[in-house]
């Protein structure tokens, strides 16, 4: 046998074994049905749903994961939008996403082991592909992919078992689909019909979609929604029927929460408020300027400068300026979701695992004074930020070069002590507040003072 005859004969067999193991073809499931429930005019959260505000208010610090088909240009997950690439020659990347190295269980350890109590996830970002086995679409991981697994049920699983919430990130917005009316993003995508807009389709596509979400993955901790600031510059309003939406969501998980990255006060029917990129209180980016609610907050935050995976960003913070970040959201009483992008092949990137690590290692020691927390009676100073737990107020300091340090409180002090070693510290109440005489410089990422007040 010629060794052309036996590579043809190999190639023959290999062909044979793959037909052999092919999986027969599941029957094509019924479409989704969304269910009857009602719209009521003012939105009253349920037991279970204010319970659920308070652990996440507790809960302080959670991991968001940007990861999609977009990660395997490493650009960013703006990618088709900022390039106006034809969206079909951009769907035929799908073909070729194939991250072999994912695995929900390190995922899931590493984020655990980083402190965080909560894990949110891009079920669909704005290019309109689905790391779940929708119904809706065949735009996804499972479908269109080799790869062929549910990123989703993967993850909600394995959260499951660690004891992690997980929260969906879901995009309002479409680049990809026909019917979504395109606002002032998507415009210069290329291939896009306006001719075949339809807003109620899309609705129900949306909807039939969170219905899947919801109803598949066991217990969800809330939907994330992004995108309302697409038609926010429309010369007429924008009805994105929000109102019916969100009921449908407490309809179906009374418990899981609502909220919209729209830079705007809070809507009737959202749970928690969101800032981008800023700390409540605070506008550096120009994302975050709107009014502070009474609802949970909650800040999120890059670990480097991308949301999705950028092969060039390797501009990371570093572990003490995201233990800074993370304890000067709690003295505000929020929340901080730190942004991880992926790889394309379905590892978290090593740095971001080492930042996490090193977070945990800190929170292990430190959370305390974090978790469980309020905001404390002192606002941001240049020294620091403070934190409050009951009749125990502690003290954040990050940059202070003296010894002394006078704390404009009003309340009595009766105790005051190092965090962690129990050191007492000396201190006198006077006129003007508290001064505290400490033993030496701090130093350190945080040097944290607790005091007992009354």
């Amino acid at each position: 046998m010629n060794k052309q005859t036996f590579f043809a004969s190999l190639l023959a067999l290999a062909s044979l074994t793959a037909c052999q193991t092919q999986p027969a073809a599941e029957p094509t499931p019924q479409d989704i049905v969304i269910p009857e429930f009602t719209v009521d005019s003012v939105y009253t959260p349920t037991a279970e749903n204010l319970a659920a505000r308070k652990e996440f208010a507790d809960s302080k610090f959670g991991i968001f994961l940007h990861w999609g088909v977009y990660s395997m240009f490493a650009q960013g997950e703006w990618y088709l939008q900022n390039v106006a690439m034809n969206k079909h020659e951009y769907a035929k990347v799908a073909d070729a996403f194939y991250p072999h190295r994912f695995n929900a269980k390190e995922w899931v350890s590493a984020i655990k082991a980083s402190g965080a109590k909560y894990i949110c996830f891009t079920s669909r970002h704005h290019d309109s592909f689905s790391m779940w086995d929708t119904q809706q679409s065949d735009f996804n991981i499972v479908k269109a992919t080799p790869f062929g697994r549910d990123v989703i049920k993967e993850l909600a699983d394995e959260c499951h078992a660690q004891g992690i919430r997980l929260h969906l990130y879901y995009s309002h917005l479409d680049w990809m689909r026909d019917e979504y009316p395109a606002g002032r993003t998507g415009l210069k995508i290329a291939d896009r019909d306006t001719s075949k807009v339809d807003w109620p389709a899309y609705y129900d596509f949306m909807n039939k979609q969170l219905v899947e979400l919801l109803t598949n993955y066991g217990e969800i901790g809330a939907i994330w929604f992004d995108g309302w600031w697409d038609h926010e510059e429309d010369a007429t309003p924008f009805d994105w029927e929000l109102k019916k939406q969100y009921a449908l969501i407490h309809h179906l998980q009374p418990a899981c929460l609502v909220g919209n990255n729209h830079h705007q006060v809070p809507f009737e029917g959202e749970d928690i408020q969101i800032f981008e990129r800023d700390i409540p209180g605070q506008n550096t980016a120009g994302l975050s300027g709107q009014d502070i609610s009474q609802l949970p907050l909650e800040t999120c935050q890059t670990m480097n400068g991308m949301w999705g995976y950028k092969l060039v960003d390797q501009n990371y913070k570093s572990t003490e300026t995201l233990i800074r970040y993370l304890v000067s959201t709690a003295g505000k009483g929020a929340n901080l979701l730190l942004n991880v992008g992926p790889q394309p092949n379905g590892e978290l990137p090593q740095v971001a695992i080492e930042r996490m690590k090193e977070m945990g290692e800190w929170l292990a020691q430190n959370g305390e004074t974090v978790y469980g927390t309020v905001a404390g009676d002192i606002a941001q100073q240049p020294w620091g930020v403070t934190t409050r737990k009951g009749d125990r107020l502690f003290v954040h300091i990050f940059d202070l070069k003296d010894t002394r340090l006078l704390l404009p409180l009003t309340c009595t002090v009766k105790q005051a002590q190092k965090f962690g070693t129990q050191e007492a510290i000396d201190f006198e109440q006077t006129a003007s507040g508290v001064m505290l005489h400490l033993n030496e410089t701090p130093s350190g990422a945080d040097y944290i003072v607790e005091l007992v007040t009354e």
